[in-house]
């Protein structure tokens, strides 16, 4: 993966300061939330493959909403990264990397970020050019303190945070040196999302934007 490629996703995730994981149920959701998103000031989304319609819901959102970014999230193979790929998603995440998967992106044009939870997946992240990854379960595997010591041997490592970040931690990992933007679904509900409350996903999008992005 060429340095273009990775300060591209760099540049990204530092605009972003926070990316919605979204998981959507419903085709129909998709569309209305991505313009919630963006009228809260939360424009670079994941998509996450966890759903029969994920797929066609980045579609939508990349048709229709020109001012998301959408990228695609549980990326678990290279046929998943291809598919990414072609729908024509910004960016791809996954929460962890096979061999395969980490050879198919370091070969591809698709800025991507493997999951890492430990030394040993980061240096295989390392080895194949991807200095950017999603630290996932980001509290459940030690936090900030387990973040910081992955930090001491590895000091070029930029990180997305995700798993158990949420409004009251958010701004303790962006204060972290090496992060990037942290990764949550706290900015959309499902209840939210289920009962069409866009203008309130619209409103807590504003509050975490003015809360928790640099001036």
């Amino acid at each position: 993966m060429t340095a273009s490629r990775q300060q591209k996703l760099a540049d990204l995730f530092t605009s972003a300061t926070v990316i919605p994981v979204l998981t959507i149920e419903r085709l129909e959701d998709a569309v209305p939330l991505a313009r919630a998103l963006v009228a809260g000031g939360v424009r670079v989304l994941e998509v996450t493959l966890r759903t029969p319609v994920a797929i066609e819901a980045a579609k939508a959102m990349i048709a229709e909403v020109p001012d998301a970014i959408v990228g695609i999230g549980t990326i678990l193979n290279a046929d998943d990264l291809a598919r990414a790929k072609a729908l024509g998603a910004k960016f791809g995440i996954s929460p962890g990397g096979t061999p395969e998967l980490l050879k198919a992106a370091a070969a591809g044009d698709l800025p991507f970020a493997p999951g890492i939870a430990t030394a040993s997946e980061l240096m295989q992240a390392l080895a194949h050019g991807l200095d950017i990854v999603k630290f996932f379960p980001a509290e459940q595997s030690g936090g900030i303190k387990a973040l910081r010591a992955l930090a001491g041997p590895f000091p070029n490592i930029r990180v997305c945070p995700t798993g158990g970040v949420g409004e009251a931690n958010a701004a303790s990992w962006l204060a972290e040196p090496n992060v990037l933007a942290v990764g949550g679904s706290w900015l959309c509900p499902p209840a939210d999302i289920r009962s069409g409350n866009w203008a309130g996903i619209s409103a807590m999008c504003a509050r975490a934007m003015k809360l928790l992005k640099p001036a």
